[in-house]
């Protein structure tokens, strides 16, 4: 079965309140069983949209990174990241 995958392209405009998200985030990404793959660190954008942050989260499978995405629990979590940053996320499905 292909891996799952979130990958996040994010631009954070207020620092201190985006450490909630984190701070929140994190634990739920553990308990759904993702692997953090990238998380920050120095990136080179040369294409498209400049976003300052990047992420790759990776699931057991596309449903289990689309089901941990759309969950109410984490849906509420979004709000103060939304909030706090720009972003682009997509749901991808791996290569098998």
């Amino acid at each position: 079965m292909a891996k799952g995958y979130i990958i996040g392209h994010i631009t954070v405009t207020n620092a201190e309140a985006y450490k909630e998200y984190v701070a929140r985030d994190t634990p739920m990404f553990e308990a759904a069983g993702a692997r953090i793959l990238v998380r920050g660190g120095e990136a080179e954008n040369v294409e498209g949209p400049q976003y300052a942050r990047h992420v790759v989260f990776e699931f057991d499978s596309y449903q289990a990174a689309k089901d941990f995405y759309h969950s109410p629990a984490y849906q509420d979590v979004l709000k103060i990241r939304h909030a706090n940053a720009d972003s682009m996320i997509v749901l991808v499905e791996g290569y098998e």
